[in-house]
């Protein structure tokens, strides 16, 4: 699967309670946690990201509190997926479990300005950055987990699969 977008530029070391501040949490709907994703951080970066847009992070992306709020808050935002030097290892789990793609890659950080087109394959873990035709080598999404996101999360997996042993 690749996915297409424009990118988005974040820090390094960024945390769960400034993806989404606690005073949000009264909710799990992600269409209400986007109105309040990265208030802390940015406020103009929600104005800013379209549907299907790509965030682009450092290192340690979503560290912090375990709340699966924080990659619902990003999925709520209509991003189609997230590339990051390195995630926090609940981020990571989390993302999957929500159906926000995820890839590691060392170097789309470094090389990526804000807006830049993006396609992200998540089978090899390529990053291509269409706009300066360059192509980062990242972490391939395993099958498993390709599935997970095919299926719109671990919910909607387990859903799936429990129809598929009816039959």
């Amino acid at each position: 699967m690749t996915i297409r977008g424009q990118a988005h530029i974040l820090g390094h070391h960024i945390d769960t309670d400034v993806i989404i501040p606690a005073r949000y949490l009264l909710t799990s709907d992600p269409a209400e946690l986007a109105r309040y994703v990265f208030e802390d951080l940015d406020p103009a970066l929600r104005q800013r990201v379209r549907p299907g847009d790509i965030l682009v992070a450092g290192e340690n992306f979503g560290q912090g509190s375990s709340r699966e709020h924080a990659p619902l808050a990003i999925k709520g935002l209509g991003v189609s997926c997230m590339v990051a030097r390195s995630f926090a290892r609940i981020f990571y789990r989390n993302a999957f479990n929500v159906g926000l793609p995820i890839v590691e890659c060392q170097d789309a950080h470094g090389h990526t300005s804000e807006g830049d087109a993006l396609e992200v394959d998540l089978a090899t873990g390529q990053v291509t950055n269409v706009t300066r035709g360059e192509v980062y080598a990242g972490t391939p999404v395993p099958e498993f987990m390709q599935r997970l996101l095919a299926s719109g999360g671990l919910v909607g997996y387990v859903r799936a699969e429990l129809a598929r042993k009816r039959t």
